[in-house]
């Protein structure tokens, strides 16, 4: 199944106000100072209400039929409320980009509708305020069918603690989705949660058995994912990073890395 928004984008483009030139090309969404706060005189009214206004527009689309956007669109949203100069070159770029790619979809297709595969990651400390970034990408097969990217709402002390915080702020997703798979008459055989961190995967097998000194002070709410393990709801299988779907959702990749990942997202553009 391949899902278009060609006359939304369309639209968009036409009522940005900087305009591109048909062979005007931008290669990935976002620079690598993308999470970081920038510079620059706040914006003034009017433009503030354009950044503000077309940030969510990219969201609806990022929601849709472009989850490649989806990281940048979620650190854009986050500066709505300030946005800056540097901001508003960050927007500039990825209507460049959404430019470039409006002949692109999104195509889903499904090896099993009984299997269901989740990437989960999160980057350690990489906003301002040294909080973590959580990033999840679910797939049946071909293409991405839910995409999650969110700046972390507690610090922690270890890329192990961010993760295990990024799986928790995804299970409540990854759990609905079997409900609601289950309730079309799909009953799901594997709910497979892929991770690249075999630290991790040892305290949300074992729990609290697997705690080492460094994490003894991890707070137990984040054991729930092992209950659900337990239960029979999920199970937790290691990925190599360069494997990893969720990584793209939380850093700005730039090159061939962008593109490999980009293509696994969109899926098939033929």
């Amino acid at each position: 199944m391949k899902f278009r928004m060609d006359d939304y984008v369309d639209r968009m483009l036409s009522e940005f106000p900087v305009k591109f030139k048909d062979n005007e090309v931008q290669e990935t969404t976002a620079g690598n100072n993308l999470l970081e706060k920038g510079k620059g005189a706040p914006l003034e009214k009017e433009r503030h209400e354009v950044f503000h206004s077309f940030v969510a527009k990219s969201l609806f689309l990022s929601k849709r039929a472009c989850l490649d956007i989806s990281p940048t669109v979620s650190i854009l949203a986050s500066r709505v409320q300030s946005p800056n100069l540097s901001d508003w070159h960050k927007l500039v770029r990825l209507m460049r980009y959404i430019h470039s790619t409006k002949g692109w979809h999104l195509t889903l297709s499904a090896d099993d509708l009984r299997v269901i595969k989740w990437y989960v990651d999160a980057s350690f400390a990489v906003h301002p305020d040294f909080k973590s970034h959580t990033g999840a990408v679910m797939t049946m097969g071909t293409g991405a069918v839910q995409a999650i990217t969110q700046k972390q709402k507690l610090n922690c002390d270890s890329s192990t603690h961010a993760e295990l915080i990024g799986v928790h702020d995804a299970m409540s997703t990854i759990l609905w989705t079997r409900l609601f798979m289950e309730e079309q008459g799909y009953p799901i055989e594997k709910n497979i949660l892929y991770q690249d961190n075999k630290s991790l995967i040892l305290l949300e097998t074992n729990g609290r058995s697997s705690a080492g000194k460094r994490s003894r002070e991890l707070n137990i709410r984040y054991f729930f994912v092992t209950d659900q393990v337990k239960l029979g709801n999920i199970s937790i299988e290691h990925m190599p990073t360069d494997e990893m779907w969720a990584d793209y959702m939380i850093k700005p990749f730039q090159g061939k890395k962008f593109r490999k990942f980009r293509a696994v997202i969109q899926g098939d553009q033929d």
